[in-house]
């Protein structure tokens, strides 16, 4: 009997190393591609305290840079995302982060003479290439993780987004004076980082059922509950006449956000509690350490139940209510006179819809066909970016003309969308019903 449990132990140890394997190197390739685009893109937001006053920016002035940023990501996610759809992951995923990486370090050139113009230029560029970033990494999510993983998943790449908005105050409070100094350097090292992450993941990545380091095993795993598709391509424009699309489209607009706390947290700070740019880091840190823990315990909570043999409609909902409820407190920061405490809620705000983002991005994978991922995120990140350009623009103009009883409502209304978003997006599709590869409502 012992040996009959010992030879038993070991077989399944053994198909479990067999499985457990290649898949998680890919997921650490989209790892660092998520942590680069958000260093980049974070940039920006830590040093503008300091450009401020080097180049003599209003607020209305940081809002246009920022919106030119935000109306080129919109651009790029229905151009990039049915790119991707069409050219492949590999493919289209190396040609996203080739421009964005081009761009982030023409930032570095840009003079005081036309800094509003040029950040401008440059951050349209960046955004048109970052905005690749999330359909990529979505679509590869479901082309090498099996349903039940892809929230888990999604959230550990996800979480990469804190990482790079953390080191993005490090960096710059290590290397830019207060003075300004040294400004360029930071938008140059990502084109270094862009760089070596390019070639290895051309040398890397093939889909699973082609690639000869993923055995049988692993294989047979991640495609346990979804079926091999076929080629034929899904054009955007057919997805958006789907409510699975608008679903997701409307779960979307909470990440104006989280652009309100990536572009705008240092100004708030900066305006509320005196913080410049070198004491900006600890506070970055507690905010982002948080929502890193929010998109992993996001992800793993919706995956967890479904394990236990929810249904995927209840496990995404429920988690996604509990998020919505975690960010509620986010509402008081405007009205604290605690630094500490306004960067705690914030983290708590961030880390609830961290973990938001990680189920949402999953809603695509769980009700549309892999072949047509990128081009649902990309339509649906569109509209997020569409309700951060409004909100950027209110927000400059309201900061400009009436100071900062602006952040009351702005932390307000950050507090209290998600449950309203949660609303309407279980309105769209309350049973979450599935389509399959020709768009067709599958069975329950």
């Amino acid at each position: 009997m012992k040996y009959v449990l010992t030879v038993s132990y070991l077989t399944t140890h053994n198909l479990k190393m067999k499985i457990k394997n290649y898949r998680w190197r890919i997921l650490g390739l989209l790892v660092a591609a998520t942590t680069i685009n958000y260093f980049d893109r974070s940039i920006l937001g830590v040093i503008y305290p300091t450009l401020k006053e080097m180049f003599g920016w209003s607020n209305n002035d940081y809002a246009n840079i920022m919106i030119s940023f935000k109306v080129a990501y919109a651009v790029g996610m229905l151009v990039i995302g049915g790119l991707i759809d069409r050219l492949g992951t590999k493919k289209g995923y190396a040609l996203s982060i080739g421009i964005w990486s081009i761009f982030g370090m023409l930032h570095a050139l840009v003079q005081p003479a036309f800094s509003v113009i040029g950040f401008a230029m440059a951050r349209a560029g960046l955004a048109f290439g970052e905005s690749g970033n999330f359909p990529a990494a979505v679509k590869t999510v479901a082309e090498w993780f099996p349903k039940k993983d892809r929230a888990f998943a999604t959230g550990l790449f996800n979480a990469a987004t804190s990482i790079g908005a953390i080191l993005a105050p490090l960096v710059v409070g290590w290397i830019v004076h207060e003075n300004g100094k040294n400004w360029q350097i930071p938008f140059l090292i990502t084109g270094a980082l862009s760089s070596i992450w390019v070639f290895m993941w051309l040398k890397t990545y093939k889909k699973p059922e082609q690639h000869p380091k993923v055995s049988k095993e692993e294989l047979a795993y991640i495609q346990s509950d979804s079926e091999v598709e076929n080629n034929e391509k899904v054009s955007w424009l057919k997805v958006l006449s789907k409510k699975q699309t608008w679903a997701f489209a409307v779960a979307k607009l909470t990440d104006a956000v989280w652009y309100f706390y990536l572009f705008w947290g240092a100004k708030f700070l900066a305006d509320a509690f005196d913080v410049n740019i070198k004491n900006i880091g600890v506070p970055f840190i507690i905010m982002y350490v948080l929502a890193d823990g929010g998109s992993i315990f996001g992800g793993y909570l919706s995956g967890n139940l479904m394990k236990k043999g929810w249904s995927t409609n209840k496990a995404r909902k429920i988690t996604l209510l509990i998020c919505a409820i975690i960010i509620l407190p986010v509402s008081y920061v405007a009205i604290t006179e605690s630094k500490w405490l306004a960067v705690f809620l914030i983290g708590l705000g961030a880390a609830g819809h961290q973990a938001w983002g990680a189920n949402i991005y999953t809603l695509v994978s769980d009700t549309l066909p892999k072949k047509a991922t990128a081009s649902v995120v990309g339509i649906g990140s569109m509209v997020g970016v569409i309700g951060g350009i409004i909100a950027d623009k209110a927000l400059g103009k309201t900061l400009d003309s009436s100071g900062n009883d602006a952040y009351f409502w702005t932390f307000l209304i950050a507090g209290s969308l998600y449950l309203v978003v949660l609303g309407f997006v279980h309105l769209i599709n309350p049973k979450m019903e599935a389509l399959d590869e020709n768009l067709n409502t599958i069975k329950q």
